[in-house]
């Protein structure tokens, strides 16, 4: 449900401002203020989650959520719509969804247990990517009945509708720790990571493969370019969960591969050969393959990140763990975004162009240079309970 009203949302914002503006650079700005307040949140939910019930911090964090895009409906309703307000809210909406979000990634392994985490994974990609195809399209056809104002209200209520199912969930209270200033309790959790070499550089891959996130932002300049209808500049943001869902549907096999850090790093590659491939796509469908194969190759990327960090992080740590992976994929997508929004003033499709070339140069780098990933066999957590990937 809250995927499948994000997917609305993401369509309409980024729509609403290349429509106010013209500007590509204006449509980054925005994904870098989402970006800005979901780094905060997930710092900050770090915190929390190994503090206090994260069923209440997922409950109250979605609530805020759906109150933001009641507020970008109202917005929307305006003669003349403030663009200072969809930026206010991009970063609200990134600032409380994020924090519920660090929440139930450390309440996963409670939930469905450490042995079960890619078997859960790949379930929760595929529901979660069914959501993302259908709803931008469905976005798409509201978009152009109803305006953005119809996509924003139906955003809201579906969020707030969210909190129904998951008052079921049980309490998830962390295990008990020693009181601890929520600075000290970030640089702890940063210092974990400088102390495990594997989850580090998983985080630092991780950051790479993010940044391919932020070709979204050219999909309004693109439907321009190619002229698009609403429906068909669905497609686009659909084309990508689509083969997320695919490699989701498909990815028995992952928990089988003897190497996954190669496997990692394996497909950060592929997902940037598409990238820089955009730059060449001749028409809709060719754009859509592309887009389709990026998607593949992520989800596998994905899934096994979330496999390496969750089962090589200790319970005490998996919030403010889980918040720092989580954070570092909206810093890299930030710094896609930004950079694409930059190039695109010349051209949309030469930045795609520089971005894909320099991801595959920096995934051959870090395979080169990250000795953790290539010899990672699946030792298992710290607890010394073996879990094979």
């Amino acid at each position: 449900m809250s995927v499948f009203s994000l997917g609305i949302l993401v369509i309409a914002v980024p729509v609403q401002i290349q429509a106010l503006t013209g500007s590509v650079w204006q449509v980054s700005v925005a994904t870098a203020l989402d970006g800005a307040g979901m780094a905060g949140g997930m710092l900050v939910g770090g915190v929390l989650a190994d503090r206090h019930d994260r069923r209440a911090l997922i409950l109250v964090a979605r609530a805020l959520c759906g109150v933001g895009f009641v507020l970008l409906a109202l917005n929307g309703l305006l003669a003349a719509p403030s663009l200072a307000a969809l930026y206010l809210v991009s970063a609200w909406d990134g600032f409380f969804g994020a924090l519920g979000l660090t929440a139930l990634m450390a309440a996963t392994p409670a939930l469905v247990g450490r042995a079960d985490l890619a078997a859960a994974g790949a379930l929760t990609m595929i529901t979660v990517r069914m959501g993302a195809i259908l709803a931008p399209l469905v976005g798409g056809a509201v978009l152009g009945f109803g305006g953005v104002t119809a996509n924003y209200l139906l955003a809201g209520l579906g969020t707030l509708a969210t909190l129904i199912p998951l008052t079921r969930l049980p309490t998830l209270r962390p295990p008990p720790a020693a009181p601890q200033h929520p600075l000290r309790a970030i640089a702890a959790g940063l210092a974990y990571l400088g102390r495990d070499r594997l989850v580090a550089a998983v985080m630092l891959a991780g950051t790479l493969h993010a940044t391919f996130g932020a070709t979204r932002v050219l999909f309004p300049a693109l439907a321009s370019m190619n002229r698009l209808d609403g429906v068909a500049t669905g497609s686009l943001y659909a084309a990508v969960p689509l083969g997320a869902m695919l490699g989701a549907v498909t990815s028995g096999w992952v928990a089988r591969v003897r190497r996954p850090g190669v496997l990692l790093l394996g497909a950060i590659g592929v997902c940037a050969a598409a990238v820089a491939a955009l730059g060449a796509a001749p028409g809709l469908p060719a754009l859509l393959i592309v887009l389709a194969v990026l998607g593949y190759a992520g989800s596998i990327a994905a899934l096994v990140q979330a496999i390496l960090v969750q089962t090589h992080t200790p319970e005490a740590m998996l919030g403010r763990v889980s918040s720092l992976w989580s954070a570092q994929d909206i810093v890299g997508e930030t710094a896609g975004a930004m950079t694409l929004g930059a190039f695109a003033r010349l051209s949309p499709l030469l930045g795609a162009a520089w971005l894909g070339l320099g991801g595959l140069a920096a995934a051959g780098a870090l395979l080169v240079g990250c000795g953790p990933l290539r010899r990672v066999r699946g030792e298992g957590p710290p607890d010394g309970r073996r879990v094979d990937v």
